[in-house]
C-alpha cells in the first residue's frame, strides 16, 4: 500500500506542477484552447490572477515532493496528509465554484492517497 500511495502522491504532485506551468506560463496561449467556455478576451486581464494560482499549485506540489525526503515515517505521513488535504479542499472548492470536473481531476486522486496512507 505504501508503494501505491507514494505513486498517487507523485501523480498529484506532477498534476500540480503541470497546473503551475499552465497557469504561470501558458494561460494566455493554451488557456483559450482548453477553456473554450471562458471568453477569450478575459485571458489577458486575468493573467496575473492565474499566475498567482499557479504559484499556489507549485507550493502544494513542492510540499508533496518534500514528503518523499522525510525519513521519519510518522512525519512523512503527517506532511503528506497535510498537503493532500490542502489539495482536496482546493479541489472541492473548485468543483463548487468552477466545474465539477475539478473534483475528479484534482481532489479524487488526493482523497484516494489519503485513504491509502490512513489504511497503511
Amino acid at each position: 500500500m505504501e508503494l501505491v500511495s507514494g505513486l498517487l502522491i507523485a501523480v498529484v504532485a506532477l498534476l500540480h506542477f503541470y497546473f503551475l506551468w499552465f497557469e504561470m506560463f501558458a494561460w494566455t496561449t493554451k488557456g483559450p484552447k482548453i477553456f473554450r467556455d471562458f471568453p477569450k478576451e478575459l485571458f489577458e486581464p486575468t493573467k496575473s490572477m492565474a499566475t498567482n494560482q499557479g504559484l499556489y499549485n507549485g507550493f502544494l506540489a513542492s510540499g508533496l515532493v518534500w514528503s518523499f525526503f522525510i525519513e521519519d515515517l510518522i512525519w512523512k505521513d503527517k506532511i503528506s496528509l497535510f498537503f493532500l488535504g490542502c489539495v482536496v479542499v482546493a479541489g472541492i472548492y473548485g468543483a463548487f465554484s468552477v466545474s465539477k470536473k475539478i473534483f475528479f481531476i484534482q481532489a479524487m486522486p488526493a482523497l484516494v492517497a489519503i485513504v491509502l496512507i490512513i489504511l497503511s
